[in-house]
């Protein structure tokens, strides 16, 4: 009898590469490693991505795709915030490829639907545009972001994981009352460069005036 087509092989071939990715960085990822981890062959995976550029392209649309649809399930900014904690720590291996170089080309030039929801309820609940929010969301993000690599990396054990997550959530509530009571949150250093876009895909710079910035790439269509 003819062999069955693995409907599921491409979702492993993903997963393996994050595992890899996550435990050894740029160089465990190659495409022979991917196939062995997978239990494939190198052909096959070449069969169906291009390179390991094309691998972590597709990891990352599919891991933003999922947290989002994550998050659009939730009704309050602390209820998004937990979602988001949970997501991260029972994803960590593709949580942790989607953020890897980020700020950069093309990962920056990608679609950021989970910035930009939190970035609108934010507007939402403090009024004006989400734009005008986005170095407030940067802290959040960065408040967010930063706890859940901590208690992934720091292997967080019960009950420290908890009260990890909490303080977070207790921040995030603080940060936004501060933001919203008369004269807001005090800020430092220059004002938000109009050169400075974030979670706008092609549109987003970082404003260093790098090339590739000033003219990105074309997003590619993912696999998946």
């Amino acid at each position: 009898m003819p062999r069955q087509p693995d409907l599921g092989l491409e979702q492993k071939i993903l997963d393996a590469a994050s595992r890899l990715w996550a435990r050894g960085g740029e160089k465990s990822l190659t495409m022979r490693a991917v196939a062995r981890a997978a239990g494939t062959t190198t052909p096959t995976v070449y069969e169906r991505y291009r390179d390991r550029d094309d691998i972590l392209r597709a990891i990352r649309w599919q891991t933003r795709s999922e947290l989002f649809a994550a998050l659009t399930h939730t009704h309050t900014l602390r209820d998004a915030v937990r979602c988001y904690l949970q997501f991260a720590l029972e994803h960590s291996f593709t949580y942790e490829v989607l953020f890897d170089s980020v700020g950069q080309p093309p990962s920056l030039h990608e679609p950021w639907p989970s910035f930009n929801l939190f970035r609108e309820r934010v507007a939402e609940h403090l009024g004006g545009s989400p734009q005008k929010h986005t170095r407030l969301m940067l802290s959040l993000w960065g408040l967010m972001h930063g706890t859940a690599m901590l208690i992934i990396r720091g292997r967080f054990q019960e009950p420290l994981r908890g009260q990890a997550i909490h303080s977070c959530l207790d921040t995030f509530d603080g940060i936004l009352y501060a933001a919203g009571r008369r004269h807001g949150i005090r800020q430092s250093g220059p004002k938000w460069p109009a050169t400075l876009i974030l979670g706008e895909e092609e549109r987003s710079r970082t404003g260093d005036g790098n090339a590739a910035e000033r003219k990105p790439q074309a997003r590619k269509s993912s696999r998946k």
